[in-house]
């Protein structure tokens, strides 16, 4: 192990995480691959389970310059040398995939329902920068809809981290057997309703508060100051320049397979287009956090809104009326 990984596994350690192995990839593995492989009938551990003792990693990767043009026009952030938050998850995805699809992990990828994402992006990072990518799970816990875990990222350029992300994931149904008795939800609590990472039937029937990511400031109801149409094909083109090719996304047959009417939108797209849309405002460094609700079906058109105060940001992407929220966030 290199002293650069030792550190990584050092400051997991003291953070309240194990010690862990480090499982070196050639180079990112396919979504896709993963995705069928995940739905292989595999016994696993389930909620009382234990999580994979390692972090997968990637070293010298070089950025798709080709790729990230795709991506930027895709999810409309401006062609430019410095990368967004949000490039760096696409690019750690797939080694949260391979993870999650492998028969020592404890939950299902094709129930697992993908409900909040928080990132930091230390310091701007440069399209041209090699990146050594990881990523591992975490805390293995009970959720009053079922259990839920966390998939954290990390990019470094040499041995500085630039960015870290945690995506949390719901398995609705079953929770750890010493897990307490779930308490009761106010039902004024809007209820948000995310997208599943290999599609699982239902998913648009979330239970409240399933994510964990911050409430923004802006009420639902409100007006949206942009409306965006969003045609058909969006899942598609990006599932194209992402590697994301889930099914529920690529279109109404597929997705319907899953118990959608139509095919939705990425919640990551929405998240990227969401950060595009602020770009001028975003400083240099930044902590962004969403919250996935309602999921987008395509096509479709959709309102945009932000609030600021003092340096921090939040937004939303809700129905064209304003009164059902798709995703909400903030960035601070």
């Amino acid at each position: 192990m290199s002293s650069d990984q030792q550190e990584s596994s050092d400051q997991q350690e003291s953070s309240g995480q194990r010690d862990l192995d480090v499982e070196l990839l050639e180079g990112l593995p396919s979504v896709g691959a993963g995705i069928a492989r995940a739905l292989l009938p595999v016994r696993r551990g389930g909620p009382d389970g234990t999580l994979p003792d390692r972090q997968v990693m990637v070293t010298a990767l070089e950025q798709d310059a080709e790729r990230y043009a795709g991506y930027s026009r895709v999810c409309g952030f401006t062609q430019r040398d410095e990368v967004p938050a949000t490039w760096l998850h696409v690019l750690t995805f797939p080694l949260q995939v391979h993870l999650m699809a492998a028969q020592d992990f404890p939950l299902g990828l094709a129930g697992l329902v993908h409900v909040s994402n928080q990132m930091q992006l230390n310091r701007p990072v440069e399209l041209g920068e090699a990146l050594t990518l990881s990523s591992s799970a975490a805390d293995l816990r009970a959720h009053r809809s079922g259990t839920q875990v966390d998939l954290l990222g990390e990019a470094r350029v040499g041995d500085e981290v630039v960015w870290t992300g945690r995506s949390t994931y719901l398995a609705r149904g079953k929770r750890p057997s010493d897990s307490p008795e779930p308490v009761a939800v106010s039902e004024q609590s809007q209820e948000p309703s995310s997208e599943s990472v290999a599609g699982a039937e239902g998913v648009r029937n979330l239970p409240q508060n399933a994510g964990q990511a911050g409430e923004t400031s802006l009420k639902n109801g409100e007006i949206p100051s942009a409306l965006w149409k969003l045609p058909a094909g969006l899942g598609r083109d990006y599932a194209g320049v992402s590697g994301d090719v889930n099914p529920i996304h690529l279109s109404s047959l597929t997705a319907k397979a899953f118990g959608f009417p139509r095919a939705i939108a990425h919640g990551m797209w929405a998240h990227a287009r969401a950060l595009a849309a602020l770009e001028g405002r975003l400083p240099s460094a930044y902590e962004v956090s969403v919250q996935f609700r309602k999921p987008i079906l395509l096509p479709s058109t959709v309102g945009f809104s932000f609030a600021q105060d003092g340096a921090d940001l939040a937004f939303r992407i809700a129905t064209k009326d304003g009164k059902r929220d798709h995703l909400s966030g903030s960035v601070s």
